[in-house]
């Protein structure tokens, strides 16, 4: 099938690539000058495990290539997948749908024949129909079909979330199977993977409500995790209880930072703007992105905790700039929120990341960059896990100890063995547990109960 992607940002770049490894031909393009001549040269200018070498591959067999302008869209085109960005708008609310009307333009403009124009950008429910409209106005002439085929890939695993995923959804004006899109996703159907057709609604309510549902999990389990701490349970115990549960599951039971990324904060608040327009409250996903903002902008408070008060003048490793491992997306990051507020309390911060680069947030403009974790935490006060990269986990707690001046951790992913850390004379203050409780007795001290807990006392 001979396919063109409208759009070489993470969902495009993706996208096409692993359309062309399962045989299809296919033509990505965007109008930014520098990412097309990036990609022409061989650079992917997005980190994601596996995807360079799958470009390379598919461009050396002529099954990828890219472009500045569309070709000329006639019937030898199978399908125009739309991949822009859909970002949030200038409220904080609404999608900006800006770029998604840019690509219908440009789609209306170049075709010579009726396209099939698949939608993977995130978008509210009702933009494929509204899409349809727009190509009847523009092009009259042309019977435009419109298919909602939202993605579900997760930055980190992006390339085996498309090549394996858990489901395909593909909505249809009448709900029925496109017979374009059965060949395109032959490949992947055949090896087991399930498609999900629907209606056009419905696919666009999916792709919101799952995400949705995700970032409430992820909500749920870190107000478990401040109930631990005052309590004294451990949330990984916990939260392990929980997910062996096969109703709940394991997966987003991870207490930490809060939610961040390109796509849960947004969807979340495009998904409350779609209910509204409708008249429907989503009371549980209202608290769900509330209760998230309030975790993000409390974690400075965790560290001027930790450090006794005033983070003033204190010098603070940060390792983990990403908003989660196995990606270089800062969007939305959690570990960004917390460096802009420990700079705003005086705090002298430098950070490092495996992947990822702030570029771009006014906030950081003063942040130093370390080259490794070690040299992170030369002469710091306090040091801060903020995003869970696996070589953090690895990190030699004797060799830290000879390196920082203080001896206090802030883990904010539980990824830190805590017995070495302690052992190395550390005070590690993790999520949803009590200060190096791995050294706690089993049995709480009576001290710990709270005004108004369970009591029992023997009859008399």
């Amino acid at each position: 099938m001979r396919i063109v992607i409208l759009g070489c940002g993470y969902v495009g770049l993706v996208t096409g690539t692993c359309l062309a490894h399962i045989g299809h031909e296919v033509v990505c393009v965007d109008t930014d000058v520098a990412r097309i001549s990036a990609l022409a040269a061989g650079e992917v200018p997005i980190y994601e495990k596996g995807l360079k070498a799958l470009v390379a591959a598919n461009v050396a067999q002529g099954r990828l290539s890219f472009a500045l302008v569309l070709p000329e869209l006639d019937s030898s085109i199978d399908a125009i997948f739309i991949a822009v960005g859909t970002p949030a708008g200038g409220d904080g609310k609404s999608a900006d749908l800006s770029a998604l009307a840019g690509a219908v333009e440009d789609i209306a403009q170049a075709a010579s024949a009726s396209p099939l124009i698949v939608v993977k950008s995130t978008v509210p429910m009702g933009v494929c129909d509204a899409i349809e409209t727009m190509m009847g106005r523009l092009r009259p002439d042309l019977s435009a079909e419109v298919v909602s085929n939202p993605e579900f890939l997760k930055e980190g695993r992006a390339v085996l979330d498309f090549l394996g995923p858990d489901r395909i959804v593909i909505g249809t004006d009448d709900g029925a199977p496109n017979p374009v899109l059965e060949a395109i996703y032959a490949p992947l159907a055949e090896a087991g993977v399930p498609i999900h057709w629907t209606g056009r609604r419905s696919s666009e309510l999916i792709k919101h409500a799952s995400n949705a549902f995700l970032a409430t999990k992820v909500a749920f389990i870190n107000e478990v995790a401040d109930l631990c701490e005052k309590g004294g349970a451990d949330i990984r115990s916990v939260a392990r209880g929980m997910g062996l549960d096969a109703r709940i599951g394991p997966a987003f039971l991870e207490a930490g930072p809060g939610y961040g990324g390109s796509c849960f904060p947004k969807d979340g608040v495009a998904l409350l703007e779609t209910a509204q327009t409708y008249g429907v409250r989503l009371g549980i996903l209202e608290r769900t992105v509330a209760s998230n903002l309030q975790r993000r902008g409390g974690l400075a408070s965790r560290v001027v905790e930790a450090m006794d008060g005033s983070v003033d003048g204190k010098r603070i490793g940060v390792l983990g700039l990403a908003f989660k491992a196995g990606t270089d997306d800062c969007r939305e990051s959690p570990a960004v929120d917390l460096i802009g507020d420990l700079i705003a309390l005086g705090a002298r911060v430098v950070a490092c990341d495996p992947k990822a680069m702030p570029y771009g947030h006014p906030a950081l403009n003063s942040l130093a960059l370390a080259l490794d974790p070690y040299d992170c935490a030369q002469g710091c006060d306090c040091l801060v896990l903020a995003t869970a990269w696996p070589q953090f986990s690895r990190l030699d707690p004797f060799r830290l100890a000879q390196m920082m001046t203080g001896r206090t951790i802030v883990d904010l992913r539980n990824g830190l063995d805590v017995t070495g850390f302690a052992t190395a004379g550390f005070a590690i203050h993790g999520v949803g547990r009590r200060p190096d409780s791995a050294h706690r007795p089993a049995t709480r001290s009576p001290a710990w109960h709270a005004a108004g807990e369970p009591q029992l006392s023997a009859a008399q």
